[in-house]
């Protein structure tokens, strides 16, 4: 995994996802960000990292037009205007969340394996935290 931090576009493969953002048709990001979040959530096998990536990347985006939720403001995550989120992308976003935490999740496995694995966790657990609904 090319990572370099704990943030959630730290690696190579969710600073593509905000690069695939950016190249994706406004009107269309809601929908990718839908559809990243659906895939790991349906998961039912193993958890690809690189889908758990993504999936935590667009939760990022989600839990930041939320109250309470922190700008993604990194050079890695997309450049191009978001359209505000729908609130039913909330729940679905903690669903993929769930599944990233998750004991069949690779990238969990990964981040076990580090000495920032609760780092990691905790900034996984701010984001379901804010997406949960009051």
């Amino acid at each position: 995994m090319g990572t370099w931090d704990t943030g959630h576009f730290d690696n190579d493969t969710a600073a593509d996802f905000g690069g695939s953002l950016d190249e994706t048709a406004p009107e269309q990001r809601t929908e990718l960000i839908r559809t990243v979040l659906a895939e790991a959530a349906g998961e039912e096998d193993d958890l690809d990292s690189d889908v758990a990536l993504h999936a935590v990347a667009a939760a990022a985006l989600v839990a930041a037009q939320c109250p309470g939720g922190e700008p993604v403001t990194t050079a890695y995550g997309p450049q191009e205007p978001l359209p505000p989120f729908p609130a039913e992308l909330r729940p679905l976003a903690v669903a993929a969340l769930d599944r990233v935490l998750g004991a069949d999740s690779e990238l969990a496995e990964l981040w076990d394996e580090t000495d920032l694995s609760a780092d990691w966790r905790e900034g996984i657990d701010r984001l379901r935290t804010v997406l949960r609904p009051a």
